[in-house]
């Protein structure tokens, strides 16, 4: 493996943390992001970090953009070895009472937006021998809580599609790792759309207490994509999560899932 990689939603959150840990190694970091005045932040900190930044502007919902990205980076690095496709937003809501254009925008971002990140840099990726893509999901895409049904759809089709690729580019020498962790401390509450003022509070509470940093979350990455590892799971405890649900009958599993949903809600 080489030294470039490109993040999307790389001007923030997670995507600011991989950026500085792969600046640590002193990688070239190209940060691809709608918001400049934080993109060039984060580039100001990885060439501080012994890394070389850049940052292009980047809608995940423009496969243009992405694709002018693609080009450059060959022109001037000649290829790109990790595209992380980390862009995405958060929304939430009941059934009854969640809009639809709020779940076609998180579909469009956190799913498709991936599609598109992979489907313009797959074909470098196999000109070049090889490559790897390294794709956000959530805890959310693996276990779904209630209240949450358009982002956990989004989520669960974002480790499909990550599972997909894993198969169907193995023979191209082309790596894919999915990122599942549960909520960590970040600003994608700020991107969170809802109309349903629980919802927006439960949400909160999980942020609050959240065990997690983006900097933690960042550093299992690193490992994950040196090791080949597909799922990138944190925390032993939602590790044991996930494999209990593959293994308990669903209503044992739902009962368990409601209590938890309980206990959470009733947090301070």
């Amino acid at each position: 493996m080489s030294n470039r990689i490109f993040i999307t939603g790389g001007a923030s959150g997670l995507g600011r943390a991989i950026a500085e840990r792969w600046a640590r190694a002193g990688w070239k970091v190209c940060i691809g992001d709608i918001n400049a005045d934080r993109g060039a932040e984060v580039v100001a900190m990885v060439n501080e970090l012994g890394g070389e930044g850049r940052y292009e502007h980047v809608d995940v919902t423009k496969e243009q953009d992405l694709q002018a990205v693609a080009d450059r980076l060959v022109a001037d690095w000649g290829g790109v070895d990790v595209v992380v496709n980390n862009a995405g937003i958060a929304t939430g809501g009941r059934i009854e009472n969640h809009k639809i254009e709020d779940w076609l925008a998180v579909l469009d971002i956190n799913v498709v937006g991936i599609a598109r990140g992979c489907k313009v840099f797959t074909p470098i990726f196999k000109r070049q021998g090889g490559g790897y893509f390294l794709n956000t999901s959530s805890m959310a895409g693996l276990i779904h809580p209630p209240g949450m049904a358009s982002y956990n759809a989004s989520k669960a089709g974002a480790v499909a599609l990550s599972e997909t690729l894993a198969i169907e580019l193995s023979q191209d020498n082309i790596g894919v790792s999915v990122i599942c962790p549960s909520f960590f401390k970040t600003n994608l509450e700020e991107s969170l759309r809802t109309d349903d003022d629980e919802i927006r509070v439960m949400m909160s509470k999980l942020f609050k207490h959240a065990k997690l940093t983006a900097p933690d979350v960042a550093e299992a990455c690193w490992k994950a994509v040196h090791k080949g590892q597909f799922h990138v799971i944190p925390l032993y405890q939602d590790r044991l999560i996930f494999n209990l649900k593959r293994v308990l009958p669903f209503k044992q599993y739902a009962e368990m899932m409601i209590k938890r949903t309980v206990a959470r809600v009733k947090k301070k």
